[in-house]
């Protein structure tokens, strides 16, 4: 039996700005990805309630995986109405797959288990040549009709930052893109490339210790903080300009430009380095695969495919990067160091006739005390 706090929203992204340790979730989250789960898991609450499959069998995604193996409860397939019934702050008891309030039950649903997901994997490994066949078909069929925009001139923003002959970091809230960013600091600290954080990718830019100089996205999920650091903030509009994005800057007494294109705001992020007349694009958490894309809710990735034809070569895909090598240090290193170190200080004490003298006292004394 699971007795908590409720925290509710449509959105986790949303809803983990509210969350606190201890807490119990109320989600409406289809095929939970790791993202996601990484931000709930962050949050520590005692249990998730989605309204929801958080796995469906469609396509592989582990999300719900990482946070029963966290030891969370998830419930899953919950009535929608709940969000009628709940409301932030209310209390609530989980008894097995069942929800009360106030003594009275009010849901249930699907108490999910390594088992149930294991065999929803199951049925996504079978079932993923089928959404494979009609996500290529779509991103096909939609990179016809998005190409000629892609070719067209972009009504690119003013920019105060200089990008021109830079290297540039763009920063996406994708898979990884926290371990990733750690992996690269040699590289930003030594380089010190334009950084460009996508939506929730700045929040990341400034846990590393670094401050974005370009803030680009729709602005449904950084945080205010990180919108005052940014040095700027592009908002991303639809291809017919409007930009609901610029409402929340404007409330807060900021300004910033709107950029129309087409696709995600990775893909607004990566044009306007591109036409900025970046020397070098590196790109840290993006989505660049079926997977990626379905978790997102999309069936095709034809603006990502468009984008990345375009500015070719100049992409660095630093995806994944952090599994490439253990930065662990071995004691093999250490002891090599120390070596190193006293390598010179050895040979300059055996040149001096008083270091010698002192180290045949310290060996008399030595073998006193060990009765030699």
């Amino acid at each position: 039996m699971i007795k908590g706090t409720a925290k509710i929203d449509h959105k986790t992204k949303n809803l983990v700005k509210r969350l606190k340790a201890g807490e119990i979730a109320i989600v409406s989250h289809r095929d939970i990805d790791e993202v996601a789960a990484r931000l709930l898991l962050d949050k520590r609450p005692r249990a998730v309630i989605n309204t929801e499959s958080s796995i469906t069998g469609i396509f592989p995604t582990k999300g719900v995986f990482m946070l029963l193996t966290a030891g969370i409860t998830v419930i899953d397939d919950v009535t929608d109405d709940i969000f009628d019934i709940v409301k932030d702050g209310d209390i609530l008891i989980i008894d097995g797959s069942d929800i009360y309030k106030d003594g009275r039950k009010i849901g249930c649903g699907v108490l999910m288990s390594k088992a149930i997901f294991e065999a929803r994997m199951a049925q996504a490994d079978k079932s993923l040549k089928l959404v494979l066949d009609r996500f290529i078909d779509n991103t096909l069929e939609h990179a016809k009709t998005e190409k000629a925009i892609i070719l067209e001139q972009l009504d690119i923003p003013p920019l105060t930052t200089n990008i021109k002959g830079r290297h540039v970091l763009t920063v996406i809230r994708g898979r990884d893109y926290k371990d990733d960013l750690k992996a690269i600091k040699s590289y930003i600290d030594e380089i010190h490339p334009v950084i460009i954080g996508v939506d929730g990718g700045a929040d990341a830019v400034l846990e590393c210790g670094y401050i974005p100089d370009i803030i680009i996205g729709d602005m449904d999920s950084v945080s205010d903080i990180a919108l005052k650091k940014a040095k700027e903030i592009i908002v991303h509009a639809y291809i017919n300009g409007v930009a609901p994005g610029i409402e929340r800057v404007n409330r807060l007494g900021l300004n910033a430009h709107a950029f129309p294109c087409i696709g995600t705001s990775e893909d607004a992020a990566l044009m306007l380095a591109y036409e900025k007349g970046a020397d070098l694009i590196v790109a840290v958490g993006s989505h660049s695969n079926v997977i990626d894309f379905l978790e997102k809710g999309r069936n095709g990735m034809a603006s990502t495919l468009l984008t990345r034809m375009k500015i070719g070569y100049k992409l660095v895909d630093a995806k994944g990067v952090n599994k490439l090598y253990n930065s662990h240090i071995r004691l093999s290193h250490v002891v090599g160091l120390i070596a190193a170190a006293l390598f010179p200080i050895i040979m300059v004490t055996g040149l001096s006739p008083a270091f010698q003298q002192l180290y045949k006292l310290l060996l008399i004394r030595f073998q006193i005390l060990l009765g030699w």
